[in-house]
């Protein structure tokens, strides 16, 4: 499987409390397209949030982020790490 690094802008003071409610429904759905997400990160000043997962393709982690009512306006492979 393949890293996805997804990007939300247009998220301005986002909670902690939103962050892990966005996240969880993205994992309550996450096994319809073979996604597993590992981490959220967000930054409420800059308004932007993170998401890194494993996943069959890009297209698979931006229909889950879709159906759980949070689009990704990026999706990126992440093909190296250390």
């Amino acid at each position: 499987m393949a890293r996805f690094m997804d990007v939300h802008h247009g998220m301005a003071g986002i909670t902690e409390e939103q962050l892990r409610m966005a996240h969880q429904a993205d994992l309550d759905i996450q096994a319809d397209e073979g996604v597993r997400f590992e981490q959220a990160w967000a930054d409420p000043e800059a308004g932007v949030v993170y998401c890194l997962s494993e996943a069959p393709s890009k297209e698979a982690v931006q229909r889950i982020h879709e159906r759980s009512g949070h689009p990704a306006d990026e999706v990126h492979a992440v093909p190296l790490a250390v």
